[in-house]
């Protein structure tokens, strides 16, 4: 009879692509794996995987094997969750990946509730800003905001991203307000034609100085690369700089949703948001087997972003 932890670490390799992505998943040593997977081979009496020095591929046997062992696991866990009653309990660890600043916003204040809810799991979660490959690097989810590149993985949309032009009154009341887009820029991109307009006379105050801002209008869709005299990498220190006074900047909704409720910025040039529609969504490597601790975060954060999340409110 062969141990179901064997296939579970069997999935998991396929999954990840590598012994060493398994064992940080499952908290195994990259040598343990090997000898379990060599010892699920041995009993089936075939080989499941190709281990080449750069990649482990499946055999057609290990294919076949791979299809079938998912169906298995997603029944064993539905059947667990049927016969102890519990199906809102969950156990073990969730590994979670989400960009820094909405991380800190809006995903630290209200772990509290489901933490409450769900005593006996453990949540681990990593800020970051870099693309992280969730697969290689073990985690059950990830929250991102932007498209979806990658097509082997799958994204529930959990809010819309709008972004807004934006400045502190403090700003304004020393620079007055723009009245035309014009005055952001000096050299505005139109689709395909340029204009050359007055030099900018106003502050701006890009994420980033070599990205653009690509806006939505009353003259159409525009793109030009903001130059502010602040350079960095840092999209919180921008964030604190426009609350400041420093300058415009475009922010997203949910990035500056409460300073616009309580004055501390001032929405600009109104008739202009960002034109690059982006989606706030949860993104996880499979539909087939998806864990009741994923399921249950991800509906969690569904139901309190809800498709106009409290920020837009």
């Amino acid at each position: 009879m062969t141990h179901l932890g064997d296939l579970e670490i069997f999935a998991r390799v396929v999954s990840t692509g590598s012994m060493s992505a398994a064992g940080r998943a499952l908290g195994f040593s990259a040598a343990v794996i090997s000898k379990r997977i060599k010892r699920l081979e041995d009993r089936l009496g075939t080989r499941l995987l190709q281990r080449t020095t750069r990649q482990i591929s499946m055999t057609e046997a290990g294919q076949g094997f791979y299809d079938r062992v998912l169906g298995i696991l997603a029944g064993l866990e539905e059947a667990e969750a049927y016969a102890s009653g519990r199906s809102s309990q969950v156990r073990g660890t969730l590994r979670i990946s989400a960009p820094t600043s909405f991380g800190r916003l809006h995903i630290a204040p209200h772990l509290t509730g489901f933490m409450k809810d769900h005593p006996d799991l453990k949540l681990h979660i990593v800020l970051t800003d870099d693309f992280t490959d969730i697969v290689a690097e073990g985690f059950d989810l990830a929250i991102r905001i932007g498209e979806l590149s990658d097509s082997s993985l799958v994204a529930r949309r959990l809010a819309p991203v709008r972004r807004l032009l934006c400045a502190a009154p403090s700003y304004v009341a020393s620079h007055g307000t723009p009245k035309d887009i014009g005055e952001l820029a000096s050299h505005i991109s139109h689709g395909t034609r340029k204009d050359i307009g007055e030099l900018a006379s106003h502050i701006c105050l890009p994420a980033h100085n070599n990205d653009n801002w690509k806006l939505e209008g009353p003259e159409g869709n525009l793109s030009y690369r903001p130059e502010g005299p602040l350079v960095t990498n840092s999209s919180e220190i921008i964030r604190e700089a426009v609350i400041a006074g420093a300058g415009i900047a475009l922010r997203s909704t949910w990035d500056i949703g409460r300073e616009l409720r309580d004055g501390r910025l001032v929405q600009v040039l109104p008739q202009w948001e960002g034109s690059h529609r982006l989606t706030l969504s949860a993104v996880y490597p499979s539909r087939q087997f998806l864990p009741a601790k994923v399921r249950m975060f991800i509906d969690y954060l569904a139901a309190l972003y809800g498709p106009v999340p409290y920020w837009e409110q």
